[in-house]
């Protein structure tokens, strides 16, 4: 095969001999070379909505990403106006960009950064910066001019950079230097400072205090060298924070470099998206009679691809030798690919396609680009893929891989981590390649081999799971039974196989075996220790096959221990004389040691009956007499001498006292007192009541069944002991563990480390006795603010940590304080550190840190103390702790004599860039980093060592283990092997980690290794890269199509290793692809080399077929929201054969908006559904609404690139839930996702968001142009983009106002000319036939341009309103695939999200209907309390009665009796449709339905028709809609509307039926032709001159069901 195709690529003589033979073979026939070269291309683009950015910041936004310090060396590099100045076209300044960019950064980062440059990804940050900008200028007073000059029209010298103080703006040096002159003397006031946010590039090592100061401008400009010096300057010093948002603004090109404009000035054309052109399914096939006029011609099309192989033959190699034959060669190239388009095959040459395919791919030279090649252009190849001879081999080894993989499946892992091919794009897997290549250059940089970098990027991290289990096994603990000893227990069986039997829902397995064991942690004389008590003692008696156990403690106790800071030595006061609790646990310990555990469980059931009558669990504190009573009570019966005598006894002995005390401790130790009541499953933590008792054991169940099912539990195991040596962690803190909301927060520490004075390299560690020398995998960084007693009470706790031994971390401290401390705090700090420095080796040297914080502690900045008085008691205590732990004394004293404040402060200041510009904490905060997580001990929380252990093996379990094995292992390479020392090991352990924290990657792995990869798969490079790509990829299918040029684009920009199994299905029924697809990649070229333009990448499609119908689709990145706006021709039916002379189909289309999606949690209840959100930003913070579905939570909005604000909507949201305003930035392609979690205020935990009564109120509230108003201004111009129209609006205006009344809402959707021509007749007939306003709402995803422009006029002429709407398929939701069927699903599945929440009615209307009576009577109609109204479906036209499936069969039986009804009309009452969650109903029975491709065959129709008993529909009198297929003549008279049905008898074209049925159709007809011919300024040609092509459906179709469906 291979010799085969080098001979070709050489075209030899006999090739061309033969090539002259065909050519007069195929010419023969009469047929010219120009008759055959009729081809037809088909070119697409896709731009974005917003204006030009410049080139040069993108590229330094891109380089931010790899280093803060990349960013402000490129910025220098490119300060000045000469730069680049030899480059006099976009291309070179471009390449000139990556040339510095290379000497930067290494490969294969450099290459990425190259594509990411030419993909524009940066672009939308550079929008953000815009944004931010124009509120500068407006937020602080000053001329006008300057303000216009940002929004975009026309310059003005002096304003391409000003400095925002946030008090002034600054435009010159002169007025900066005064500015930082006043900036010392000028008190730190935070609330006049302008607002940094994470994405600012914030000067390197600045003063975190300083007075903040923000630089609007662009490198390469005038102004902005001058005013970027001078800033840099003051912030070396000191002086100033100084943040540069780089902005060129509209007009400054002229002011700047060349090569700093390019991209400024041309639109932002966008690749990494799929155009599909596929072959339309003739069913739906509805073409207009209209002429196509020739419109404004668009720039050149691209040119044909020569060198792609078509059948055999590469032309580019023929016209090489044979120009003079180039005519003849074109048009056999043409015959070639036009002559093999084909969508049916015969059955007996389907059966092996796939593994044709497959062979075909293999056995290429290029095998990525050749499955390209196949399955982006199927239907021309199809055929001569079926003609293949097969290979046995790879057919087999496919086959055998299917039993392990499902046939055409298509998976795909980076380094090991799945990736989710549905929601892959271009840009997320450009992000995570990034990160991947960052962390092993970093790696790298650390001297690791590259064996290793793979073996740490592709190992599978440890799953985090959600079951945490504390060890709480401890003599504290008192079970109340056995089930393995007790009598009670001995007729049940003990054969743990029963385990795996199935039985009934909620019936439980009595094996005598101690496999759950529920133990309780409560104070017995609180509330909810009395109920837990009560739930142990009705399970026990109830036989349920748990063992029962508790820890008790006392809350009294423990809040003396927390009022000691947590030291155990608690005084015996009076404290703990009338502790009751105590009291308690030492009756239990006594009754439990001389009666039985049984008589003590009884006593401590018997305090709350006696309390308060075994009612209710009162709050009220138990006494002791009612405790005294319900012992006497217990142990009267069998008490040897008097209980009255035995108490007196305990209380003066003192007895089972300390047991008491300890049990305490114990619950103290654990964390776990802060639960006040709870209940420890096998260690898992859970609620105590029983409820979660019984869940928690349902939820242990299948642990439990699997562990048996594989053997490790079996009759004589320990499950306990099993499950708590596995996993389990010695203290509870949900904070440190991640049960509460607060997401971890993660650090990489690499950057820090290698900066040449990192405060890293300055650490001295410290470690626990014995282990000085021994690898520490686990590093704690404490920042510690000496100044707070937080600060010095977390100092003490680490101190203490490392004295009780941890083999495994190592304690790092970087102590700071506040400049205006005390001199005695700042004393304490440089002794502290000093002695670190000198001593850390020493034995003793934990002893004295230990004895110096406990005094500092107890002196803790008195007020009555001077600060002189402080110092000298300090240095005694310091002496006299040096001479205790045999520490030098006289280096101490000689450290005091040479101690300065100053120099101390100059440390501090190093250590605050560190900590709050490098690592991002607050200034004062304390905290502990872990190996690159960040634990922020908040004010009230208590911090134990206990909590850094806790921090120790969690991190340690999780996150370093594995990457600790893997660099122990290492042999090092070109290392000198003195440096091989333990810290050399700990710190790469720690870097590693922290970096390994930052990576963000999908937890699911697939063992792609079982598969056999010798015959069916692409291997290339194999395991010869830091980045691995694994995949199973199906050629001949979507997901194939949108993969191929993916992996194609990777392999090019990076080598990577790469093992793709070939995975098609074995047997196919039909073409598995009924289309072209081509997916868009920028390139070089899209860099004009002769001026500055910037053309950007475009889809091709060369030679189509001609007499095909082609339906174009955009398959773009989920977070995008596209609209052609470019388009003569009608996208939705291109037939190619109509195109005229015109050679190039063209189309463009903008990017519209990005989607904002979220989740939104109620926590611990259901999602809240009906919760309103508004969007905006701090001026105008209701720009855009939307509410949260019930289907998980779901919620999302259309926003642009910017900074915007999220919050509850004014009324019931805000009245009774809270959320603070949520600050937002889109400042990606890749929009955003967040999680929100929301709570009811207190006292409003009870009431109902969806109150009628309220809603209606609330309605009425935004219709009166309240907080609502601003949706609609900013909608038409975000929306339909036509400022223009603006001016035009007083005549619009004027119309409205002859018409009276309410508002008559009226929504419809139309794809395609045809249907667009109807939908103009439809409104026309509205209007027409009413005096009130009308407004109508289109669905706008499938609207032509045409429509868009013509229909802004039209409703000025005519005057009514009109508002574009759409609404993002949501991921989540099952997907149509074909075009009809989501337009359908647009008619009925997102009412409820789709329309501003203001709008309280619509109705629907079919864009192919004619209306004959006043809407409004439809509008005002009472719907008797339904959500929707429709009209069934006529009965009276006998001859359809065979028709009428929903009188038989499936539907008969489901409607029982209720009518079926028609889609084409009908009524939404929005705020009923809202208030009952019925779109939330219609999705979730949608989903159900939708994944059976036979069920919804007519998807808008049948869903609300299965749905009406869940979802009620209010039926509207017949006459409300009439059609000719079902209702028949007699009824047409009294017709109020008449829908275009289609005639599944008759098949009847859409046009012939319109014109006969309706007469007045066409005058309507002609009236909307000629008011759109004459706005579009064209010449109006008769209709009839033109052919009807026929839409009807042809007389074999299958399913006549289908054809009682009306198109839309």
């Amino acid at each position: 095969m291979a010799a085969a195709r080098g001979s070709r690529s050489g075209v030899s003589g006999a090739a061309l001999a033969l090539l002259a033979a065909v050519l007069v073979g195929c010419l023969a026939g009469g047929a010219s070379a120009a008759e055959i070269r009729r081809q037809k291309n088909v070119q697409v683009a896709l731009r974005a909505k917003w204006a030009g950015t410049p080139l040069l910041l993108e590229a330094n936004e891109l380089l931010s990403k790899e280093g803060k310090d990349l960013f402000w060396g490129f910025v220098d590099h490119w300060k000045e106006l000469d730069k680049g100045s030899e480059c006099l076209t976009a291309k070179c300044c471009v390449q000139k960009i990556v040339e510095d960019v290379h000497s930067l950064i290494g490969e294969p980062l450099a290459s990425i950064f190259e594509f990411s440059l030419t993909l524009r990804s940066a672009s939308p940050r550079l929008v953000l910066y815009r944004q931010l900008a124009e509120e500068s200028l407006s937020s602080v007073p000053v001329e006008d001019d300057a303000l216009e000059q940002i929004s975009g029209h026309g310059p003005v010298e002096g304003t391409c950079c000003w400095v925002d103080t946030g008090s002034a703006l600054l435009f010159n040096s002169a007025d900066l230097h005064k500015w930082l002159e006043g900036s010392g003397k000028r008190t730190m006031d935070s609330t006049g400072q302008p607002e940094l946010f994470d994405f600012d590039h914030v000067y390197p090592r600045s003063n975190v205090t300083a007075p903040v100061a923000i630089l609007y401008g662009a490198v390469g400009t005038k102004c902005f060298k001058e005013l970027h010096v001078r800033l840099a300057e003051a912030s070396k010093k000191g002086k100033v924070r100084y943040a540069l948002r780089p902005v060129l603004p509209s007009g400054c090109q002229a002011t700047s470099s060349f090569c700093a404009s390019i991209g400024a000035v041309d639109a932002v054309t966008l690749s990494g998206y799929g155009v599909e052109l596929a072959l339309k399914n003739m069913e739906y096939k509805a073409m207009d009679d209209t002429a196509i006029k020739k419109g404004v011609a668009l720039e050149d099309p691209k040119t044909e691809d020569l060198g792609q192989e078509v059948r055999g033959f590469i032309f580019s190699k023929i016209l090489e030798r044979k120009p003079e034959l180039n005519d003849e060669a074109m048009a056999f190239r043409d015959y070639l690919l036009s002559s093999t388009v084909s969508d049916t095959l015969e059955v007996w040459e389907l059966k092996d396609l796939g593994h044709q395919t497959a062979q075909r791919i293999l056995h290429a030279s290029d095998p990525l680009q050749s499955m390209q090649e196949i399955n982006q252009n199927f239907p021309s190849v199809v055929s001569s893929l079926s003609r293949m001879k097969l290979d046995d081999s790879i057919k087999d080894e496919i086959i055998a891989n299917q039993r392990m993989v499902p046939p055409g499946k298509s998976l795909m892992a980076l380094n090991g981590a799945l990736i989710n091919i549905e929601d892959l794009d271009l840009y997320l897997l450009m992000d995570m390649v990034r990160e991947e290549l960052s962390l092993a250059d970093q790696f790298i940089r650390l001297k690791l081999p590259k064996s290793a970098v793979h073996k740490i990027l592709s190992a599978a991290p440890p799953a985090e799971s959600n079951s945490f289990r504390v060890d709480f096994r401890a003599s504290h603990v008192h079970y109340l039974n056995n089930l393995e000893e007790d009598d009670l227990y001995k007729r049940w069986r003990s054969n743990l196989n029963e385990l795996l039997m199935p039985v009934y829902p909620g019936q439980m397995r009595y094996i005598r075996k101690n496999l759950f064991h529920a133990v309780y942690v409560l104070d017995p004389a609180s509330a909810c220790g009395a109920e837990t008590i009560d739930t142990i003692m009705s399970l026990y008696q109830d036989s349920v096959p748990v063992r029962f156990g508790i820890i008790m403690y006392s809350s009294r106790f423990i809040n003396v221990i927390e009022e000691n800071d947590g030291t155990h030595q608690v005084n015996d006061g009076s404290k703990s004389e009338d502790d009751t609790s105590t009291l308690i646990i030492r009756l239990f310990l006594y009754i439990k040691e001389t009666y039985s555990t049984q008589l003590a469980f009884e006593f401590l059931s018997n305090i709350h009956k006696l309390r308060n009558g075994g009612d209710d669990y009162s709050e009220e504190p138990v006494e002791a007499h009612h405790v005294e009573e319900a012992f006497v009570d217990s142990v009267l019966s069998g008490a040897k001498s008097h209980p009255q005598d035995v108490l007196l006894k305990l209380q003066k002995e003192n007895m089972y006292k300390q047991e008491a005390e300890e049990n305490s401790r114990f619950v103290h130790k654990l964390g776990l007192y802060k639960l006040h009541c709870c209940l420890l499953m096998n260690g898992l933590v859970h609620e105590s009541n029983e409820d979660a008792t019984m869940n928690a054991m349902n939820d242990e169940l299948p642990r439990i069944q699997e562990q048996v099912y594989y053997g490790h539990i079996q009759s004589h195991t320990d499950v306990l002991e099993k499950f708590l040596s596995e996993s389990s962690y010695k203290r509870y803190n949900p904070s440190i563990t991640g049960k509460s909301t607060e997401k971890k927060r993660f650090v990489s520490l690499f950057a820090s480390y290698h900066q040449e004075d990192s405060v890293l390299h300055d650490i001295n560690y410290l470690h626990s006795d014995g282990t000085t020398d021994d690898v520490k995998p686990v590093t704690h960084l404490l920042a510690v603010d000496l100044s707070s007693k937080i600060g010095t009470k977390l100092l003490h706790e680490a101190i203490c940590y490392l004295m009780d031994g941890s083999n495994r971390a190592r304690v790092g401290l970087l102590l700071y304080a506040r400049s205006d401390s005390a001199s005695n705090i700042l004393l304490m700090k440089d002794i502290i550190d000093r002695t670190i420095s000198s001593f850390s080796d020493k034995e003793k040297v934990l002893g004295f840190l230990h004895g110096f914080c406990k005094f500092y502690e107890s002196q803790h900045m008195p007020a009555s103390t001077a600060v002189g008085d402080r110092i000298s008691p300090m240095m005694d205590e310091v002496y006299n702790l040096a001479a205790e732990t045999d520490l030098p004394v006289d280096d101490y004293k000689s450290w005091l004599a040479s101690f300065s404040a100053d120099t101390v402060l100059k440390r501090i200041d190093k250590l605050n860039d560190f900590l709050f510009g490098q690592l991002g904490l607050e200034f004062g905060s304390n905290a502990v980093i872990t190996n690159g997580r960040i634990f922020v001990v908040g004010v009230g929380d208590s911090f134990l060592t206990d909590d850094l252990g806790l921090l120790e093996s969690m991190e340690y379990e999780l996150r370093t283990k594995y990457i600790h094995e893997i660099v122990e292992e290492v042999e090092w390479a070109g290392v000198d092997p003195d440096y091989l020392t333990s810290k050399f090991y700990s710190d790469i352990t720690m870097l590693v980690s922290s970096s390994m924290s930052v990576r963000e990657r999908p937890s699911e792995r697939a063992h792609f290794e079982i598969l056999h990869a010798e015959h069916s798969a692409i291997k290339l490079n194999y395991m010869n890269s830091s980045i691995h790509i694994d995949a199973v990829i199906d050629p001949l299918s979507p997901a194939g199509q949108k993969l191929s040029p993916l992996l194609r684009i990777l392999w090019r920009q990076i080598q990577p290793s790469m093992r793709i199994v070939l995975n098609p299905i074995s047997s196919l029924a039909d073409l598995p692809l009924k289309n072209y697809y081509r997916f868009v990649l920028p390139s070089m070229d899209d860099f004009s080399n002769t001026d500055y333009s910037v053309h950007g990448p475009k889809a091709f499609f060369s030679n189509m077929p001609l007499s095909k119908t082609l339906t174009m689709n955009i398959d773009v990145p989920e977070p995008w929201l596209v609209e052609p706006v470019v388009a003569i021709h009608d996208l939705d039916n291109i037939l190619l054969e109509n195109l005229g002379d015109v050679r190039t189909l063209q189309a463009v289309f903008e990017l519209e908006a990005l989607l904002l999606t979220g989740h939104c949690m109620e926590k611990d209840r259901e999602p809240p559904r009906g919760l309103q959100f508004i969007l905006g930003t701090k001026q105008m913070p209701h720009l855009v609404d939307t509410l949260v579905m019930a289907n998980l939570g779901y919620w999302q909005m259309k926003v642009s690139p910017g900074v915007w604000y999220l919050q509850l909507a004014p009324g019931r949201s805000a009245d009774l839930y809270e959320l603070p305003s949520k600050l937002i930035a889109i400042d990606s392609l890749r929009g955003k996702l967040i999680h929100i979690e929301v709570q009811k205020k207190k006292g409003k935990e009870h009431e109902d968001l969806l109150n009628a009564d309220d809603e209606n109120h609330f309605q009425e509230k935004m219709d009166n142009k309240g907080w609502n108003s601003n949706l609609l201004k900013w909608a038409s111009s975000f929306i339909s983009g036509d400022a223009s129209l603006k001016k035009k609006s007083e005549k619009i205006n004027d119309l409205k106002d002859a018409r009276q009344g309410e508002t008559i809402n009226i929504f419809s959707v139309a794809s395609g000319h045809l249907y667009e021509r109807f939908l103009k007749i439809m409104i026309l007939s509205v209007l027409k036939k009413t005096q009130r306003p009308v407004k109508f709402w289109f669905i706008k995803n499938y609207l032509s341009p045409q429509f868009k422009d013509v229909i802004p006029h039209m409703a000025q002429e005519y005057g009514f309103g009109y508002e574009l709407i759409t609404y993002k398929w949501p991921t989540w939701l099952h997907k149509q695939k074909e075009k009809q069927r989501i337009i359908w699903a647009y008619k009925i599945l997102f009412l409820d999200v789709i329309f501003p929440l203001s709008l309280r009615k619509v109705i629907f209307v079919d864009a192919d209907q004619i209306v004959r009576t006043d809407m409004g009577e439809l509008y005002d109609m009472n719907l008797k309390g339904r959500p929707l109204a429709y009209t069934p479906f006529c009965d009276n036209n006998k001859e359809m009665d065979g028709y009428r499936f929903w009188k038989q069969g499936f539907w008969k039986d489901h409607l029982r009796g209720r009518p079926y009804h028609i889609s084409a009309l009908y009524v939404v009452d929005l705020a009923k449709f809202r208030q009952t969650a019925a779109g939330d109903t219609l999705r979730v029975v949608y989903e159900t339905l939708s994944k059976d491709p036979n069920s919804l065959s007519n998807l808008d129709q049948d869903l609300p028709n299965y749905a009406q008993h869940t979802v009620p529909i209010f039926s509207l009198p017949q006459e409300w809609l009439w059609c000719e297929s079902w209702c028949g003549n007699a009824t047409k008279a009294r017709a109020k509307t008449i829908d275009l049905c289609n005639n599944p008898m008759t098949k009847e074209p859409k046009l012939q039926g319109a014109r006969r049925i309706v007469p007045e159709w066409v005058d309507f007809d002609s009236e909307a032709r000629q008011f759109t011919a004459r706005i579009l300024g064209e010449n109006l040609e008769s209709a009839e001159a033109t052919s009807v092509p026929s839409d009807a459906p042809k007389p074999d179709d299958k399913d006549s069901r289908q054809d009682v469906k009306d198109e839309l």
